[in-house]
């Protein structure tokens, strides 16, 4: 009965391994991947959900454009991820022309 106890302990830390372990490193290892291949003109977006576009990237950190002439220096592991010009399109605001006219009641 103590071999079977054993094989059962053995197929269950096989088991967690397989689920949680391996694809948590294959997660940082994108992750680190993706941190070290940013460069000038990436637009990204920050682990505090800040959009922006890179305009220098030192060796721990790098500088964002969040607006015209607003620039913010971030770290770089707080960089949660490359935005797609899809993404991008999303986020520009409608011009003064696209808004609706206001309608009066009478």
């Amino acid at each position: 009965m103590g071999s079977a106890g054993l094989f059962i302990i053995v197929i269950a830390f096989l088991f967690l391994y397989f689920v949680l372990v391996r694809p948590q490193k294959r997660r940082q290892l994108e992750q680190q991947r993706m941190l070290n291949e940013v460069s000038v003109g990436d637009e990204i977006v920050t682990a505090g959900g800040i959009y922006g576009e890179i305009t220098a990237v030192d060796e721990d950190d790098v500088r964002v454009r969040i607006a015209p002439e607003l620039e913010v220096r971030v770290a770089r592991r707080a960089i949660a991820g490359v935005t797609t010009p899809h993404d991008a399109e999303e986020l520009e605001e409608p011009d003064e022309t696209e808004r609706p006219e206001p309608t009066s009641g009478t």
